[in-house]
């Protein structure tokens, strides 16, 4: 749709252009339960630096009735046209603009979601504008550094609850008349508006009280556990506020759990919106309330880092996400009480392991970004601008000190408060506080793109004792279509030696260094006895991808589970993995290594992790002679390790799900079905609601269940859940009449018909019921099926369901040249826009990796 896409240059242009005042937005969503569009009235204020100067306003609605120019009508006809506004004559001063439309609900997790609960047939709305929705809600000038105030008045349904950015009034007659917010992004502003379920709580700090709510669906108010959600907010709160030195900047802080959200969460000021996937209604791993946490923690950072000062443009849209993904990782380690200190280890095993994968991939990219228009950022919320950033920070905060880096952010946050800034603030900064130069390092880190490898350079006389010892560090070669050039970089590393003392690894030494150029030499370690491990990169302070020398490699073989520290275990975890996706270790061999020291592995993310990781690697990365009686080795392991787990713990669960998502012989399945009937039990282990679905989808995928047995489960379950879970059993069943009703709910209906356009968390059910590692023969037709599609699929929806199709329905899985030769034919004739192509290109790299990866094995 040509408009919609705000270039940087125009966005520039604009803010040169404009100061913006305030808002004030009257929406009726009196019939939200019935209705598709509602009344939507933006009265906007602002200042023109320009007599008769010429902009627009965005504004994504089905109608615009009215538009009012300082107090003249427009045609609208005229001036109305795709995503835009056109403003002329504008007066220099103040200018004043009113426009009346009819905007949309919409079912994608994209400006005002609609939201039927099964459960109670009640209607739940919120919003998501994060990069440029709130223009599908109200005229706005929809870019983050344009900052105004905002005065929301809302007419609901009675009975219902309207929460917004300010505290929420008590309503007249069914209208909630809001006060105005601090100057903010459009961006972050927010309503949530139904009847949702609430508990509310307060912060209290040396004579400071902030009101704390937390909301979600009545369906789910039996498993809110809001006392441990405040717990970890208030420690949120008490760790950033001494950190930041600066008291939260807005009047209340709730968190409210929502359906049908595309993301994690959102950082709307004062109204943080969470997937309520977080609400667990039924057993989890600690792992899953870590992560929680986490994300709790991200978002309340993003309240300083974020809000209060905000980005410029969308070229610091990692400064933004990695801050918030650092301190609240920071706060995790460090907070008083958290019950989660060993969060790096967490950090190093999953965050930094997405980093890697993302920054081998063709659409690597300097951490700061080039973004040049909407599209741009739109494909950006990758594992560069998240998990690369956080550890970039990570090592920022080692070379310059943590007590230098945090003077530093105290500074910035006191000297933009309100307002928008480029890194280049930040930096300044820090440069102040820390004395450090960072112009030469932040060319380095910040604006290449790449990865490097670190390498120990070991050499020791007969005795055993080192006669020298240097770190080699390398840049390889972009991967093929990245811009740029391999880079060495400056690093501040740890290396630590770790000796076998009565069975277990324990560290005896560490040294601290900047690592700069191709070699660095380390006297420090001459004249030491040679260890059984040296570890590169010890306590994960640098960005980089480790390898071991060849008797540090024999010792972790054979002892990596034999770790005393949990983070040690998760750097060599990691490397191993990555060695694997980079064909240097083969993938049976990668399985020998788990199996030989996962039942050591205390750690519970990282289990399953490796539970993943193995799965992945066995589905992708065996040669295909060798997969089957691979699969069967884990599948036995994972039962094994099920049955001899301790009855009730984190780990039976972990393995029950392992086991649930290979099972493949007749027995095993036999065995699900009986867990799932009550046939049969296995000490400890509760076959709850989710963990029951989890059966079902593989019964279904291997076609022991079919729709009855499908649809008694969801009598049992009907819930939104249940619908979603459902979704994908139904998709997953191996016949060719399942796979042809799957991709016609998901690639042909929406097409025809709005109407028919499933969810958005529907629609990703389905497709990930529809793609099936086991069922490589019956996928291989939608190969041309998706290439004949995907343009047009990407064209007639909406960013978030195009990219779930681009990517989910990728033929990933048939890993031949065939598969190479079809997307670069398809890349060559469509002509697909540079997001689509980024993503089409990110997949096809995965099958480049996986047919590598299976030379290797083979």
């Amino acid at each position: 749709m040509p408009g919609t896409n705000l270039t940087r240059e125009e966005a520039q242009r604009r803010a040169r252009l404009l100061t913006v005042d305030s808002y004030e937005i009257d929406l009726d969503l009196s019939g939200a339960r019935e209705g598709g569009t509602y009344r939507s009235v933006t009265t906007v204020r602002f200042d023109s630096a320009e007599d008769g100067a010429e902009t627009f306003i965005d504004l994504v609605a089905p109608a615009v009735h009215q538009v009012t120019l300082n107090g003249k009508a427009l045609d609208v006809a005229a001036v109305f046209r795709d995503s835009r506004i056109k403003l002329k004559h504008l007066r220099q001063g103040r200018n004043e603009l009113t426009v009346v439309a009819d905007c949309a609900y919409t079912n994608t997790g994209e400006g005002l979601h609609k939201f039927v609960d099964p459960v109670d047939d009640q209607t739940y709305l919120y919003t998501q504008f994060e990069v440029p929705d709130a223009r599908r809600v109200f005229a706005s000038f929809e870019q983050p550094d344009l900052k105004a105030t905002f005065q929301f008045t809302v007419k609901a349904p009675a009975g219902w609850t309207v929460i917004s950015n300010s505290p929420t009034p008590e309503p007249k007659d069914d209208v909630w008349v809001f006060e105005p917010t601090p100057r903010i992004s459009t961006y972050i502003t927010a309503l949530i508006v139904g009847p949702y379920h609430s508990v509310h709580s307060t912060y209290e700090k040396d004579g400071q009280v902030v009101p704390l709510g937390i909301y979600c669906r009545p369906s789910l108010a039996a498993y809110l556990d809001a006392d441990a959600i405040f717990e970890v907010t208030r420690q949120g709160f008490d760790w950033f506020q001494e950190k930041f030195d600066y008291a939260y900047p807005f009047a209340k802080y709730d968190q409210l759990f929502v359906p049908e959200f595309n993301a994690g969460a959102m950082e709307n000021a004062g109204a943080v919106t969470i997937r309520d996937q977080y609400v667990f209604r039924s057993k989890v791993t600690d792992a899953a309330y870590e992560t929680r946490a986490e994300t709790i923690l991200h978002e309340l950072a993003h309240m300083w880092f974020g809000d209060l000062v905000t980005m410029e443009w969308w070229n610091d849209l990692w400064l933004n996400e990695s801050f918030a993904t650092y301190t609240s990782i920071a706060c995790q380690a460090a907070a008083p009480g958290s019950r989660w200190p060993q969060s790096w280890t967490t950090f190093a095993n999953s965050m930094k392991t997405w980093a890697y994968r993302q920054d081998q991939l063709p659409s690597t990219h300097p951490i700061m970004a080039e973004i040049r228009d909407l599209d741009d950022v739109l494909v950006n919320f990758d594992g560069i601008t998240y998990a690369k950033g956080a550890s970039v920070l990570k090592q920022l905060v080692a070379y310059v000190g943590e007590d230098a880096f945090f003077r530093g952010v105290q500074a910035y946050f006191k000297r933009h408060a309100y307002g928008n800034t480029r890194l280049s603030d930040l930096l300044g900064a820090l440069e102040e506080t820390s004395g450090r130069d960072l112009r030469t390092w932040s060319k380095a880190w910040l604006e290449t793109a790449g990865i490097n490898i670190l390498r120990p350079e070991i050499s020791v006389d007969g005795q055993g004792v080192i006669t020298s010892f240097a770190v080699r560090q390398e840049a390889p070669a972009l991967p093929s279509g990245a811009k740029g050039e391999p880079t060495l970089r400056p690093h501040r590393i740890a290396i630590g030696l770790y000796e076998l003392k009565d069975g277990a690894l324990v560290r005896t030494d560490r040294v601290e260094l900047d690592v700069d150029g191709d070699l660095t030499d380390v006297p420090q370690l001459a004249g030491k006895p040679r260890p059984a491990v040296v570890l590169l990169n010890d306590d994960d302070l640098s960005y980089a991808k480790v390898r071991l020398d060849e008797e540090s490699l024999r010792t972790v073989t054979r002892h990596l589970g034999d770790f005393t520290e949990s983070l040690p275990r998760a750097l060599c975890w990691a490397s191993a993995w990555d060695m694997t996706r980079d064909a240097e270790l083969a993938t049976h061999d990668y399985l020998e290594l788990v199996l030989s020291g996962i039942d050591k592995e205390s750690d519970i993310g990282v289990v399953q992790s490796l539970h993943r990781q193995v799965k992945l690697a066995l589905d992708l990365y065996a040669a295909p002679e060798r997969r089957e009686a691979a699969l069967t080795r884990w599948t036995e392991a994972t039962l094994a390790h099920l049955r001899t787990a301790e009855p009730g713990s984190d780990h039976q669960l972990a393995w029950a799900r392992a086991f649930a998502a290979t099972a493949r012989t007749p027995q095993q399945l036999d065995l699900l079905a009986a867990l799932l009937e009550g046939r049969e039990s296995i000490e400890g282990l509760v076959v709850d609601t989710e963990l029951r679905w989890a059966f079902v989808e593989r019964l279904a995928a291997t076609g022991v269940y079919g729709e009855e047995e499908i649809a008694a489960e969801y009598e049992r379950d009907r819930t939104a859940a249940g619908e979603r879970h459902a979704a994908t059993a139904r998709a997953a069943r191996p016949t060719e009449e399942a796979k042809a009703e799957a991709w016609a709910s998901v690639v042909e209906s929406a097409g025809s018909d709005a109407k028919a356009a499933l969810p958005n968390a529907v629609q990703e059910a389905v497709i990930s019921g529809f793609v099936q590692t086991d069922q490589r023969e019956l996928l291989a037709p939608y190969t041309e099926k998706y290439f004949a599609a995907v343009k047009d699929a990407w064209e007639s929806r909406s960013h978030e369901m195009a990219q779930q199709i681009a990517v989910g329905l990728y033929p990933a899985l048939q890993v031949s040249q065939e598969t190479l030769d079809a997307t670069d034919a398809w890349l060559a004739s469509a002509e697909p826009n540079a997001a689509l192509r980024r993503l089409v290109l990110e997949s096809r790299a995965g099958v480049e990796r996986a047919l590598k990866a299976q030379a290797a094995d083979a």
